[in-house]
């Protein structure tokens, strides 16, 4: 049941990913919460396959707060892409 608690805390330092990072009209609403939320999953449910236990800091550490950070680069990844994308699209149609 804790792995909620890192699921919750990871999605709304999702949510504040998408909000404090330009761009958002060029994605989606939920793609850096999405993210984030997967990536706290993957990472709590291995550390605690690898043994590390729920008292640990480590693992609340890496769930909560290394999956917004991922979700970050992410985000500012598929921004720049689609930036990229736009700017070649405009520049073939002579826009």
């Amino acid at each position: 049941m804790y792995i909620l608690l890192a699921l919750i805390g990871a999605c709304a330092l999702g949510i504040a990913v998408h909000f404090l990072i330009s761009g958002r009209e060029l994605r989606g609403v939920a793609l850096a919460p999405a993210v984030a939320t997967a990536v706290s999953a993957i990472t709590y449910t291995g550390l605690q396959w690898a043994g590390v236990g729920e008292d640990s800091i480590w693992l609340w550490l890496a769930s909560v707060l290394g999956a917004p950070v991922v979700a970050a680069l992410v985000t500012v990844a598929i921004t720049g892409m689609r930036k990229r994308s736009d700017a070649d699209a405009k520049a073939a149609l002579g826009i």
